[in-house]
């Protein structure tokens, strides 16, 4: 079962005692939700009025890339795009000092990656089954393989109705893998060259990434498990920030809009404990090498 580990943190660049590092260390690698209940990503009074404006009208999701400025999703005046630019890079930049200093094991070692802003409620949204984040499911890139690299996702709440973000979570990672390996069919030969030499993929699709999109695919299709009473269901406040490793641990999620959101990605071989990682887990299920 996931657990909800609370830490007392307020401020988004304050020092963070070893003792809580450690906590959030080991909550995070064994598969747990880290919940800072006491740090909100506040939302300045100039950008209130993106909350409500044509700038995120109909949007599901505004991206940033951190790296290079790469700015999509987005519509309405430049004026407000650029706000709205600028709030998301603030935001970038306050996951990456709460990261630097509460992950203090992992140095260097965390990648930052895109940055989103998801505006839309999703309770009720139409989509696919298979892009229906509404169903349990790990996470993984059809397009840009991460060959086994941890997904670290920090989430802020900004909701201004003080609606709250609410997510289901399911059973540990070896308990879901053991559920749906066998079904799992393998990677063809030739199948991750294709692909990328097509465009398909951004790198090479490593049988790890190609066993994580066919485990998503089997979660989200299995009403059965989708609908397990042992699942639990957690209510993310407004003013709230938690982080998880969203390729390990099953979510979904629920209701709720205007939300941030910051991928990390990590190397397996810098994690404290790199056989809790999903791809350790099932190079020793399937007793081979994935990436």
């Amino acid at each position: 079962m996931t657990a909800i580990v609370s830490l007392p943190i307020r401020s988004w660049d304050q020092p963070i005692s070893s003792a809580d590092q450690a906590l959030a260390l080991e909550a995070l690698e064994s598969g747990n939700v880290v919940l800072l209940p006491q740090l909100p990503f506040v939302v300045r009074e100039d950008e209130r009025t993106l909350l409500k404006s044509t700038v995120i009208q109909g949007i599901k999701n505004v991206s940033l890339t951190p790296a290079n400025g790469t700015f999509k999703g987005s519509k309405g005046t430049e004026a407000e795009q650029r706000q709205l630019q600028s709030m998301m890079t603030r935001f970038a930049m306050s996951t990456k000092t709460l990261t630097t200093n509460l992950l203090g094991h992992y140095e260097d070692s965390l990648q930052q990656a895109r940055t989103s802003f998801r505006p839309v409620e999703i309770s009720g949204r139409a989509s696919s089954w298979r892009k229906d984040d509404t169903r349990l499911h790990v996470d993984n890139f059809p397009s840009s393989p991460t060959s086994g690299k941890r997904i670290l996702r920090v989430f802020s709440n900004v909701n201004p109705q003080n609606q709250p973000r609410v997510w289901r979570l399911g059973d540990q990672f070896e308990a879901v893998a053991q559920r749906y390996l066998a079904s799992l069919p393998k990677p063809l030969w030739g199948a991750s060259t294709v692909m990328n030499a097509l465009g398909i993929t951004k790198s090479p699709r490593s049988a790890y990434d190609h066993y994580m999109l066919r485990l998503h695919d089997h979660m989200k299709a299995d009403q059965e498990y989708q609908t397990q009473p042992s699942h639990q269901e957690h209510r993310f406040a407004s003013g709230t920030t938690w982080m998880v490793f969203t390729d390990q641990v099953p979510h979904a999620a629920m209701s709720g809009k205007f939300v941030l959101e910051q991928t990390f990605l990590l190397p397996v071989e810098h994690m404290q404990h790199p056989a809790q990682a999903p791809l350790r887990v099932l190079e020793r299920l399937t007793g081979r090498t994935l990436a």
